[in-house]
């Protein structure tokens, strides 16, 4: 896993779209391309960052429950089942008139 990529990528996502946006307004104010058109660049372009983010960052390590691979990382056990709620008191003694 190359977490180091990942978090290069991550770190460059905000200057990436503040550029992206940088050029979008200058082909606004050029009357290249209105910027009510262009908006969904910025979308693009933030797909393409966490695409990239995800392809840096490898795959993510997966082991069967109660196993223990080299490392010392453990699976997260399964949650405990609901305790069941205490039975209720028995009915007073005593007579019915």
């Amino acid at each position: 896993m190359n977490n180091r990529g990942a978090m290069y990528a991550q770190a460059a996502r905000g200057p990436v779209l503040l550029i992206t946006i940088g050029i979008l307004f200058a082909l606004h104010q050029a009357d290249v391309l209105s910027f009510s058109r262009s908006w969904p660049l910025l979308i693009i372009a933030v797909g393409v960052m966490k695409l990239i983010e995800r392809v840096l960052a490898g795959p993510v390590p997966t082991f069967p429950v109660g196993t223990v691979p080299s490392g010392g990382y453990r699976a997260p056990y399964p949650a405990a089942p609901p305790a069941q709620p205490p039975a209720p008191p028995p009915p007073p003694g005593g007579s019915y008139r």
